[in-house]
């Protein structure tokens, strides 16, 4: 069986969560490993996904150290739409489009 591994790089701008997950992660960068195997008996090179994780680093008594999190693609897409979402929200709110006027 063929496997490939594929790396990338997601942003969050919000602290966000993710199911099975009870505390909020930090917003920041955070990579991702997809891992994949190609498909047998097909005509053309094909991949099926087996595995997402997602880079998780320490903090507190753990700082230093990161740990590979399993997730779901659906799982984080649906965290980077609120958190796009809510980057917007913020970006359209009364102190953004009218901040105060600095009377000193």
């Amino acid at each position: 069986m063929n496997m490939r591994s594929i790396r990338s790089t997601v942003t969050f701008s919000n602290p966000f969560t993710l199911p099975g997950y009870p505390a909020d992660l930090p917003a920041g960068d955070y990579e991702v490993l997809v891992e994949e195997e190609l498909l047998q008996g097909l005509s053309f090179e094909a991949y099926r996904r087996t595995a997402t994780y997602m880079t998780v680093r320490g903090k507190g008594a753990h700082a230093g150290r990161s740990e590979l999190r399993l997730t779901t693609e659906s799982d984080l897409k649906e965290a980077l739409r609120r958190d796009a979402d809510t980057s917007v929200t913020n970006n359209h709110s009364e102190a953004a489009l009218f901040p105060q006027e600095d009377r000193t």
